[in-house]
């Protein structure tokens, strides 16, 4: 992450200042937004993949550059969205190159006040002892007239908007199997 100098800030609001400006004043800052995206994607492939976030399915052109993405925009010709993206789309190209992204998964014990690093198979063992020990806990096979209802109510389950359809369905199925009947999903815009 780039920081600036008290100076550097100074100079860069300044010249978005002059920017927006002469855009109120009439200019035309249409090629110079072009020139400075062109530079951004100069020499990278264009390829077009699918924004999986919603049924919509829409297009997206990434740009890539010696294996990298950099930069992803709807794709105008796409007859549904015509280049619009949602803001989970817009977010495409932030939610794969972000410094903030976190590539490994991290563990902060009861009562600590500080995260640390675990390996995949200690936290998938972890987070599956978990679920076993409160199912077999807390399942409710019959209610109090006798009638099977096999479920688990003590389990809730929040899905995460930046799943894709695919994987909202398996945990979907997942968390029915077990029993759990409290499901929700941060799908909204």
């Amino acid at each position: 992450m780039a920081t600036f100098s008290r100076r550097g800030f100074m100079k860069l609001t300044g010249a978005g200042v002059a920017a927006v400006s002469l855009g109120q004043l009439g200019f035309d800052l249409k090629p110079a937004y072009a020139y400075a995206k062109a530079l951004k994607i100069e020499g990278a492939k264009e390829v077009i993949s699918t924004c999986a976030f919603c049924s919509c399915g829409c297009q997206v052109i990434m740009h890539i550059k010696n294996g990298q993405i950099v930069s992803s925009e709807g794709d105008p010709d796409y007859p549904v969205s015509e280049g619009s993206l949602c803001p989970k789309g817009a977010a495409f190209y932030a939610m794969h190159v972000s410094d903030h992204r976190v590539l490994k998964p991290r563990y902060r014990a009861p009562g600590s006040d500080k995260w640390e690093e675990k390996d995949w198979d200690w936290m998938l063992d972890s987070i599956a002892r978990k679920i076993k020990d409160t199912r077999d806990r807390d399942f409710i096979e019959t209610n109090e007239k006798g009638q099977p209802v096999n479920r688990w109510e003590s389990y809730f389950h929040l899905g995460t908007s930046q799943m894709d359809n695919e994987e909202c369905a398996l945990v979907h199925q997942m968390t029915r199997a077990l029993g759990g009947v409290y499901i929700d999903h941060q799908a909204r815009v």
